[in-house]
């Protein structure tokens, strides 16, 4: 019959140490009825008596003595590697690995694992800015955060906030070629494309168009895989751009850039927490997802409410066109 060896050792080993099965049992938090099987089961897996019982005493034999001699050392040293283990689950303390995009670890996150670092001394942050989603698992990671898609893979995800999808271009930009009033007219500029770091290729700029989300292929007069470079593009009024909401939301409050197109911004992606399982987490990762639950989700810095969603007015000069 299968039994639980660790656990009859340990009521074996308790009962050695108190004189007394309903103690040990007790001490184990189980009926004496349990550690009277699991004694039973011990002596039957090892073939020997290990105990003299009597309805009032209980002494070992010579074959008792010389297993708990030899299996006392072993067990306390397993029971201090569970409790250590238990305790370095629940201690804020300790490697902690985070894998994000660059560009939503330097804009988003930043804040978040300063102020989580002021508060935790004790925990090693180890960061990997990496915009696609590998293998969690043998990557060892703790916390990730992917733009985009839920990830997949058997991880648990999170929506942190929605990320807009925003066309925008300089103040000086539209003073000098006009602004785009349709996603057809775009044709008639200069625009930016971003290369997917996954496949290579230029990403499609989407759209809302009605209820539905429309990609579009632009043509891209100015071609990257880094979102900082591509805005700063924008900004100094070389091409129109399609940034992300965390990225355009300050420059627009800052005057720097203007939106355009607003009736045509998504928020169908999203900017996830994901991470492998909430009940078998060390402390020091349930208490950054927390913190950046509590500092992100809601937070307006990262995106532009309807108010500033305002349209540019077109400019005396008209776009370029195609021909041109």
């Amino acid at each position: 019959m299968a039994f639980n060896e660790l656990r009859a050792v340990s009521t074996f080993v308790k009962a050695a140490e108190l004189g007394s099965l309903r103690q040990a049992a007790a001490a184990q938090a189980i009926t004496p009825q349990a550690a009277s099987q699991a004694l039973v089961q011990l002596e039957q897996h090892l073939g020997v008596r290990l105990f003299h019982r009597t309805t009032r005493s209980l002494s070992l034999t010579e074959e008792g003595e010389q297993f708990l001699q030899a299996a006392q050392p072993g067990l306390t040293t397993l029971q201090r590697a569970l409790h250590g283990a238990r305790r370095g689950r629940e201690d804020i303390a300790g490697p902690l690995r985070i894998v994000a995009p660059r560009s939503i670890m330097l804009e988003v996150l930043w804040p978040v694992l300063e102020e989580y670092c002021r508060r935790h001394p004790q925990v090693d942050p180890d960061i990997q800015m990496d915009d696609r989603i590998g293998n969690w698992v043998e990557d060892r990671v703790d916390v990730g955060f992917r733009a985009g898609s839920p990830p997949e893979g058997g991880v648990i995800s999170r929506r942190i906030m929605p990320l807009q999808l925003i066309v925008c271009a300089s103040p000086a930009y539209i003073a000098q070629h006009g602004a785009p009033q349709t996603i057809a007219e775009l044709a008639g500029h200069r625009c930016s494309g971003f290369r997917h770091t996954g496949t290579g290729k230029a990403m499609p700029w989407e759209f809302k168009v009605g209820e539905e989300v429309v990609g579009h292929n632009i043509a891209a007069a100015f071609l990257t895989n880094d979102v900082d470079l591509e805005a700063r593009t924008v900004v100094a009024g070389q091409v129109v751009g399609q940034l992300i909401g965390v990225t355009a939301a300050p420059l627009v409050r800052a005057g720097k850039l203007v939106p355009l197109l607003t009736q045509h911004v998504t928020e169908h992606l999203g900017l996830h927490v994901y991470y492998g399982s909430r009940n078998a987490q060390p402390a020091r990762a349930r208490a950054f997802i927390d913190l950046a639950v509590e500092r992100l989700v809601g937070n307006k810095a990262f995106f532009l409410e309807p108010h500033e969603l305002v349209p540019a007015k077109p400019n005396a000069r008209r776009a370029r066109t195609a021909s041109t």
